[in-house]
């Protein structure tokens, strides 16, 4: 099941951005699974569903967006290797 979102924008926005209405749309779902990832509140899964992209894409998004795909960091790792 899906749910329809719909809400205004104004039509200099998608000049601003040189995308069309639905491209923008694509781009604003992206920018927000990957925001949403980074933050650590969705898997890389989830996000790739939010984004209505594959996971391989998602992951590519992550690097052009310069978001790490790994949640963990350098520190938590290690921790987890110690603690193991």
């Amino acid at each position: 099941m899906s749910v329809h979102i719909a809400f205004e924008l104004p039509e200099d926005v998608f000049s601003t951005f040189r995308q069309t209405p639905d491209e923008f749309v694509r781009e604003m779902r992206l920018t927000s699974a990957v925001k949403w990832y980074e933050l650590g509140l969705v898997s890389q899964s989830k996000a790739a569903v939010v984004a209505d992209v594959s996971r391989q894409e998602f992951l590519a998004a992550l690097d052009r967006f310069g978001v790490s795909p790994f949640q963990e960091t350098v520190e938590e790792v290690g921790e987890a290797l110690d603690h193991g």
